[in-house]
């Protein structure tokens, strides 16, 4: 098995299509390259964990984080400090009948001279 991907958890309950449809990352965008350029604002509508096995890869098996925006935009990353940032204002939020959007955005490592780490913010 050269590659696989599985949904492992997602914020709401999912269709077939919709599960099909978060594993094919190849069209989202990747928040590591995006934020290269700017910072990303995102209105956030639900977001999926998947579960990967690429033997290409080191380590083999790993998580990406999937944001869907209510446009219908869908981001992904593997960032795990953008994940701790990212639910921690989720978790918050969920019930909270106020509009909320985040910021994506780089910010320079303090264990790492010369590298930034993604994160986000609320709005």
């Amino acid at each position: 098995m050269a590659y696989s991907a599985s949904v492992k958890e997602s914020s709401r309950e999912l269709t077939a299509k919709e599960r099909i449809m978060l594993k094919d990352t190849t069209s989202a965008v990747k928040l590591d390259q995006a934020t290269q350029v700017e910072d990303i604002h995102i209105s956030v509508d639900s977001y999926a964990i998947l579960n990967i096995h690429n033997d290409k890869a080191t380590p083999t098996d790993y998580e990406n984080y999937i944001i869907l925006d209510k446009n219908g935009t869908k981001y992904v990353t593997g960032s795990q400090s953008f994940w701790n940032a990212f639910m921690d204002i989720f978790t918050e939020m969920e019930n909270e009948s106020e509009e909320w959007s985040i910021r994506v955005y780089r910010h320079p490592s303090k264990n790492y001279s010369g590298k930034d780490f993604i994160t986000c913010a609320i709005e």
